[in-house]
């Protein structure tokens, strides 16, 4: 199933409001609570079984629904990829291989269209050929090669067929062989319920071969980078087509017993409790010795402080990263300096960042002065210098531990597509300072601590104090976070009122939410995004919320470029193997780190924890903790 498509914006917002005036310093929080560490780990009676804790109950087991992190780490246990996403690689679980122009098993073919067609057209959006349409013809892939159709040549267009080759030994866990029609009828379930319209809107075809073969057809003009992941996770047809679609989700066999063709199977669900899984009989590497472990039992914890306790008692063998133990590193490094436990840390495609409200949705109808919020960001000197002034370092070193960097724009420093041309803007209040006299703040008063005063800035009236409003949730580390920005800010003469907001207040939909209806000064909030692909419409204009679009969308800050949406759409656009494809990507993290639409200011830890002699645990940036469960291994014998 393609897990790219749409990008998500975290919410991870918790607010206890507290407008603080610019004299007065946000308190540096007091440390998590002090959790005792005995001298031994409680020893654990031999057995051959695992305890993963996780930090929810499952919503569903339901694959198709929107699923919580603990629901996912359950469904990596009972399902085996289909293609699984490694150090930003995809790999190929049950497909014999990737298909790829290289092998043939992806094709691209100038095919006839004929007026009243449903096509891509140049700017990516589905429509029907007409003339006058805009559109790609075939062998074309950029604006300067688009054609404005006459609706009377013989036209052709680039389609995208993918072929899909199922492994032969594929079988449910109630023992009826896994077929491509499982592909397929999911397929048809998710078009039904207008699941991921992205990809299936983009789908002219999805159909079987054979029992072991599909075949996707992409709409003309749909030249799909991620091509390769065009393949529909399989459902139990020949349970599952006993029920309408809509009922699916409500049905226990979808919903809460699942079928399995992974490691494991369901066994037991006790609500509240716990959920138990056992070896699936039927499992396609059960004669190759996976998995070497008989039995899953995941237990929900939501409290940290309970879920490290009951690792240290021996009751959970393995922390899942759904318990939030970002504010437990330093206990959990002592842990395993002491060999009483292990720790895994990874940052991934999600980074927090600082928004700088450039375009309220009040500026929509025309920006006036005297009844408007103040344009304090119209000005790419004010912008830049702000992030002169923040000093990240100090919160990646400090309040992360140095587990993660600085970023330079949306992609972390791992990632394929990263510019390694690119370096983060430095903490560097003497820059910061300098840019801001040049976008016309002025130290009134020759005292650096207090705002300066509008003197001649672009669309800011005469004397107004660089006094910004600072919203995000009431989160330990954010008001780590937000402390040291305080008083690093002010050390340009730039002051904050800062508000710790609730989810409710800060993520409310439609125009009255402060991020979503775009009424902020700054904001603090996290994005990430399914999938590896570089996330560049982040910030396009498409991507701003609006009445157009009921304010959805994750650019709140309102940034608005031609060349950075013409980069980004080129992008998506092109193959990876297309020269195009890296450089209009890199363009756009360039554009990013000069025009500064947003702040990066780190990437967000992903966190687990297990017992000291559990193996084969790789927590990898782009995958879920249990990716390679059929592999983990319990005992002083086996080896990390």
């Amino acid at each position: 199933m393609k897990k790219n498509v749409i990008p998500f914006l975290i919410a991870l917002i918790l607010l206890v409001p507290a407008c603080l005036s610019t004299s007065t310093k946000t308190e540096t929080p007091s440390p998590a609570t002090e959790i005792v560490i005995e001298n031994t780990l409680t020893p654990q009676a031999a057995t051959i079984g695992l305890t993963v804790c996780l930090g929810q109950e499952p919503n569903s087991l339901y694959p198709f629904g929107e699923l919580n992190s603990a629901a996912r780490s359950v469904l990596a246990a009972i399902y085996d990829g289909p293609i699984d996403n490694v150090g930003y690689e995809y790999q190929p679980v049950i497909l014999t291989e990737l298909p790829s122009l290289e092998n043939g098993d992806a094709q691209i073919v100038a095919t006839e269209i004929k007026v009243g067609d449903t096509v891509v057209d140049s700017s990516g959006q589905l429509t029907e050929l007409l003339k006058g349409s805009r559109i790609h013809p075939a062998g074309c892939r950029s604006e300067d090669c688009a054609i404005t159709y006459d609706g009377v040549s013989p036209l052709k267009m680039d389609q995208m067929i993918v072929t899909f080759r199922l492994r032969p030994d594929l079988t449910w866990s109630d023992g009826t062989p896994l077929t491509a029609d499982d592909s397929v009828y999911a397929f048809e379930l998710q078009r039904e319920v207008k699941l991921n319209p992205f990809l299936v809107d983009r789908t002219q075809t999805y159909e079987a071969a054979d029992e072991q073969t599909l075949q996707w057809f992409g709409m003309p003009g749909f030249i799909d980078p991620t091509y390769d992941l065009n393949f529909w996770l399989p459902a139990p047809k020949h349970l599952w087509s006993e029920f309408p679609a809509v009922q699916l989700p409500s049905v226990d066999i979808a919903a809460r017993e699942p079928l399995s063709w992974g490691p494991y199977q369901i066994k037991e669900w006790l609500p509240g409790q716990s959920i138990t899984l056992e070896k699936n009989p039927y499992y396609y590497r059960l004669r190759d010795g996976y998995p070497k472990l008989d039995s899953i039992q995941f237990r929900f914890i939501p409290d940290p402080d309970l879920a490290l306790s009951e690792l240290i008692a021996g009751r959970c063998d393995l922390l899942d990263p759904s318990i939030n133990l970002e504010n437990h590193i330093g206990l959990l490094q002592e842990m395993q300096t002491a060999g009483q436990a292990q720790m895994f840390v990874t940052t991934g495609m999600s980074m927090e960042w600082l928004g700088l409200g450039i375009n309220p949705a009040s500026y929509d109808n025309g920006y006036d002065i005297s009844k408007d919020r103040q344009s304090f960001f119209a000005d790419t000197y004010t912008r830049q210098a702000i992030a002169y002034c923040l000093d990240r370092q100090t919160v990646a070193t400090s309040v992360l531990y140095g587990l993660t960097d600085v970023p330079a724009a949306y992609l972390p420093s791992n990632h394929p597509a990263y510019d390694s041309n690119l370096s983060a803007i430095p903490y560097d209040p003497e820059i910061g300072i300098s840019l801001l006299e040049q976008a016309g703040w002025q130290d009134h008063d020759d005292d650096p601590s207090t705002p300066r005063l509008a003197i001649n800035v672009r669309d800011v009236a005469y004397n107004t104090p660089l006094i910004l409003k600072y919203q995000t949730t009431s989160t330990a580390q954010r008001r780590q976070v937000t402390a040291i920005f305080e008083d690093s800010l002010a050390r340009c003469g730039i002051g904050l009122e800062v508000e710790f907001s609730s989810p409710n207040d800060l993520y409310a939909p439609g125009p009255g939410g402060d991020l979503f209806g775009r009424q902020f000064d700054l904001a603090q909030y996290a994005l990430g995004v399914e999938g590896i692909e570089p996330p560049c419409q982040w910030f396009s204009s498409a991507s701003i919320p609006t009445e157009l679009n009921l304010w959805a969308g994750t650019n709140i800050t309102g940034f608005n470029s031609k060349e950075y949406d013409l980069q980004c759409q080129t992008a998506q656009s092109s193959l990876h193997d297309d020269p195009a494809y890296l450089s209009a990507y890199r363009q756009t993290q360039i554009l990013v780190a000069e025009q500064v639409p947003a702040i990066p200011l780190y990437s967000r830890l992903r966190v687990a924890a297990a017992r000291p002699d559990l193996c084969g645990v790789d927590l990898d940036p782009t995958s879920e903790l249990l990716w390679n469960l059929e592999a983990f291994e319990v005992g002083d014998t086996c080896q990390n």
